[in-house]
């Protein structure tokens, strides 16, 4: 019985490490940067198809002047939804799940290192 009691916590550990997160590395962000690059920059003040992710972690959404958001978009930012290390996460793995009705065309990223690695890279941007 002990052995067993044993394993069932072996495996409860490695399935909710499973879900952990990773550490993020920013110059390998940089490069997967690459693919967002086609409709956003990291520049200060320079928007493209897609607004400028300079200073994205932790800013609200849907909130550079002039930058002409979806009404969904606009709605999040309306509603106070905050650009967190996690949200970005979130949206970057599934943007049509966190922005339903939302303009951006990508359809997410899959690779959780990938994401991880994005957002650290997002996050120097300031």
């Amino acid at each position: 019985m002990k052995k067993h009691l044993m394993g069932a916590a072996l495996v409860a550990a490695v399935v909710m490490g499973a879900g952990a997160a990773q550490a993020g590395d920013a110059a390998a962000g940089k490069d997967v940067f690459k693919v967002c690059m086609a409709c956003h920059t990291t520049e200060q003040g320079k928007n493209k198809v897609g607004p400028s992710l300079f200073g994205v972690v932790g800013r609200k959404a849907a909130s550079i002047d002039g930058f002409k958001y979806s009404a969904p978009m606009k709605e999040k930012g309306a509603a106070g939804y905050t650009w967190t290390a996690d949200n970005l996460k979130a949206y970057i793995t599934a943007p049509k799940e966190i922005v339903p009705g939302g303009t951006m065309a990508f359809a997410g990223l899959k690779d959780p290192q990938k994401v991880d690695d994005l957002v650290t890279f997002l996050a120097e941007q300031k």
